[in-house]
């Protein structure tokens, strides 16, 4: 039987830094220090006493594939863990971008759409997750399933598969089931939807003033399509939309928009994981504490990267320890995350 701590720990993903004690939070949350390109006796250490449940690897992480083949097995090594990473295509992918692996480097989503063959979608998830697999990731925070319908948008843009969201949802649908096919799970993100924002969530507030039934016609049908096609996970977007939930709560911390909404009225029964919880919109308004026990009573899942982890990690034992989070609502998450290894399992048998 797992203990309290152990379950806690598997709700969160987090850098391998974060178990470092010589890196500060800031630091290497911002970019000022290089990330952690090796697993140190001093992780270990941490690792016994602040289990978590992945790690998500970035560019800093990765100096050659050799050394990022070590790092992902003694990461692997230290528990059971699941490791993830960014690689959409376009400027966002850590390692076809990384001047030393030779892997396929493709362009934006938005130029894939643009051929208007999904099948070029199907072979950009079947070549990144065949990669990612080869170098010991689990997960690709990938494919985006925005839909890019304000030029005014600073962070999604080409990243998505373009402005129309039938066509954006065929494509999505096709580069997760290429994912599957190379035996990589796939994450669609941002819900609810990233595309229509004229802010960037990473450096403060960022809202969409679309109604429900608006966001229905438009945003919800490429996530839609994605939940019908078997997605492991969604990723959620630090946007407010007041219009919906009468507030300037951000989506992830909103037990409307994402038990209400994702997982009642479109029957998403897989892993919700954060945004990283280290964004401005979330950490400029909440300390990592509150901010993770929050995502949870929201119905997340997964924490994704808090500013400061051991925070974070000792708010939400310290909220079941209160009442304030019952125990049966984080076997609930520890259930789904379980239950994505063994799906993961079962996609390396294909």
């Amino acid at each position: 039987m797992m203990t309290l701590r152990e379950k806690v720990g598997l709700l969160f993903s987090i850098r391998p830094g974060a178990l470092d004690s010589r890196f500060d939070p800031a630091e290497l949350e911002y970019g000022i220090r290089p990330g952690a390109v090796r697993v140190t006796d001093a992780m270990c250490s941490t690792y016994a006493d602040y289990p978590c449940g992945g790690f998500t690897l970035f560019h800093k992480n990765m100096v050659d594939p050799d050394q990022f083949l070590a790092l992902t097995h003694d990461l692997h090594a230290l528990g059971n863990v699941m490791i993830a990473i960014g690689e959409e295509g376009g400027h966002i992918a850590r390692l076809a971008n990384h001047p030393a692996f030779s892997v396929p480097a493709f362009p934006p989503m938005e130029t894939i759409a643009r051929s208007s063959d999904p099948e070029k979608a199907y072979e950009v998830g079947k070549t990144i997750g065949g990669y990612l697999k080869e170098y010991g990731v689990d997960i690709n925070y990938a494919p985006v399933a925005d839909v890019n319908t304000n030029p005014e948008n600073p962070i999604i843009g080409s990243r998505a598969f373009g402005s129309d969201p039938g066509k954006a949802a065929v494509f999505v649908r096709r580069c997760l089931e290429g994912l599957h096919e190379a035996g990589c799970l796939g994450c669609l993100k941002h819900f609810p939807g990233h595309g229509d924002t004229k802010t960037d969530s990473h450096t403060g507030y960022a809202e969409s003033t679309k109604t429900w039934e608006e966001l229905l016609e438009c945003e919800m049908l490429p996530f839609c399509e994605g939940i019908r096609a078997g997605a492991d996970l969604i990723m959620t977007a630090h946007i407010a939309l007041p219009n919906v939930t009468g507030s300037d709560v951000p989506s992830t911390l909103s037990r409307m928009i994402l038990t209400e909404k994702l997982r009642g009225e479109l029957g998403f029964d897989g892993v919700i994981i954060t945004d990283a919880l280290a964004m401005a919109a979330v950490a400029d308004n909440y300390d990592s504490a509150e901010a993770a026990v929050r995502s949870i009573e929201a119905g997340a899942d997964i924490v994704l990267m808090p500013l400061h982890y051991r925070e974070a990690f000792d708010g939400v034992v310290r909220a079941v320890e209160e009442g304030r989070l019952s125990e049966a609502r984080i076997d609930a998450s520890a259930a789904r995350v379980l239950n994505l290894r063994e799906r993961k399992s079962r996609l390396n048998h294909i």
